[in-house]
């Protein structure tokens, strides 16, 4: 039988690997001029590794707050097209944080996701949106609805994650889309689907619940590049 640290072990173990999946699914290379952050990366470190003041990192990237850096965030590391540089590296921003795997409510950088391909969804449940995305406090948007409403697949993929060992989410799936793309439909009732299978877009997936949750709802995520963005850009008009 496992013992109680052990079982604590193997929880901790399950939650760390899905906040990974959710954060960077894949490995796609990224574009040149930009470097994805990995464990134990600081933006002095960044900085000081591409030759760059660390307060040029900062305003490339929007980073409103430089200690924040995640593992799987995507960083512009040279000037985009006709920006300045500052030549001195005394930044005023803090900068020695070092990089924690990446939770779900990180805001996408734009420099990561404007020259994002396009991808097709279909609204994954019927119901009234009751909070949109943010970037920030809203990393996704929420449908609710009666219990055992349907939950589809928004697009064509495979299942890499089908359970409920990340806190917060409930019975959660993930589909994986390309080597860009992925969402993720929280807080099911039930899953229909199993890890590794594929799905077509439309294609029942789970049913509507609360699970980890004060209100039977949806929780719908669109990520591309390890990065949370807004859904409803890629959604039909509805």
């Amino acid at each position: 039988m496992l013992t109680t640290r052990m079982r604590r072990l193997a929880c901790i173990s399950v939650a760390a690997g899905l906040v990974g999946l959710l954060a960077a699914c894949g490995s796609a290379p990224v574009a040149p001029g930009f470097y994805r952050v990995e464990r134990g990366d600081t933006l002095t470190k960044i900085a000081r590794d591409n030759r760059q003041p660390v307060q040029n990192i900062v305003r490339w990237n929007n980073l409103s707050n430089p200690d924040s850096i995640e593992v799987g965030q995507v960083l512009r590391v040279v000037p985009p097209g006709g920006a300045a540089t500052t030549s001195t590296a005394g930044a005023s921003a803090k900068s020695g944080a070092t990089a924690e795997p990446r939770s779900a409510s990180a805001d996408p950088a734009p420099a990561a996701t404007a020259n994002a391909p396009r991808i097709s969804l279909v609204w994954p449940a019927a119901g009234t949106v009751i909070r949109r995305f943010d970037g920030k406090n809203s990393k996704g948007i929420d449908i609710a609805d009666s219990a055992g409403t349907p939950v589809i697949a928004a697009a064509a993929g495979t299942v890499v994650y089908a359970g409920n060992g990340l806190r917060g989410y409930g019975n959660l799936l993930i589909i994986k889309h390309n080597a860009d793309y992925l969402t993720a439909y929280a807080h099911n009732r039930a899953l229909l689907v199993k890890e590794g299978q594929a799905v077509q877009q439309g294609q029942k997936i789970a049913e509507m619940g609360d699970t980890d949750n004060d209100r039977v709802m949806l929780h719908f995520e669109l990520r591309y590049d390890g990065r949370s963005i807004d859904p409803s850009r890629s959604l039909p008009p509805r």
